[in-house]
């Protein structure tokens, strides 16, 4: 008796173990495709916005299952490189689409970034998923003949190719130094939740849709 008992309860946690993985696998997939503000540089991982961004879809019961394919130092030509496969691999219904911050820090020509981004933009949509487009701003001693189009380089995108938009993804920050780090271009771990809360303004409203 004891061992039928035994092989029944060991069925009954399978079959429990089986209906979370299913649960798990019937999840809708986020895909946040950055560079070191989405990566958390400087900080621990389970500090930065994305793991922030999870934690909260997992509380709040939300059908979602976050990817961070974020890398420091990541440009929109290496972006660019790594999307086909990232999207083969996990089949995102929405991706978060960070990146261009590093091509203005090196001073690339705007025209390169452009192109990336619509390249990007076109195998994310072509793979059935929506983006997410998140606008930065780089220092202004690049001078405004480059930062002022660098910025409004992300509102044409997202009129151009009717994307939602995060204006400035780090919007509030820089302008309280003790919440950014000594190089003054990343967020401390404080800052995070304000980042998420930049991201999901716009991000809730995508959600609802499925």
């Amino acid at each position: 008796m004891n061992t039928l008992l035994t092989r029944l309860l060991v069925v009954s946690l399978l079959a429990v173990c089986a209906s979370a993985q299913g649960a798990a696998d019937d999840d809708y997939v986020l895909m946040v495709l950055g560079d070191s503000l989405s990566a958390a540089y400087g900080i621990d991982e389970e500090d930065g916005w994305v793991a922030l961004l999870d934690n909260k879809l997992r509380n709040d019961n939300w059908p979602y299952r976050v990817v961070n394919g974020s890398v420091s130092g990541e440009t929109t030509t290496g972006g660019l490189a790594r999307l086909p496969a990232m999207l083969d691999s996990h089949q995102p219904d929405l991706v978060i689409l960070e990146l261009g911050g590093n091509d203005g820090l090196r001073g690339l020509p705007l025209g390169i970034l452009k192109s990336n981004m619509l390249i990007m933009i076109a195998l994310i949509e072509e793979q059935g998923a929506e983006v997410l487009l998140t606008g930065i701003q780089i220092p202004p001693n690049y001078g405004p003949r480059y930062t002022v189009p660098f910025y409004q380089l992300y509102g044409q995108l997202a009129a151009e190719k009717t994307l939602a938009l995060v204006p400035f993804l780090i919007e509030g920050i820089p302008q309280q130094p003790e919440l950014m780090q000594n190089d003054g271009i990343h967020p401390r771990a404080e800052a995070q939740y304000m980042i998420l809360d930049n991201v999901w303004v716009v991000l809730e409203a995508m959600l609802q849709k499925h």
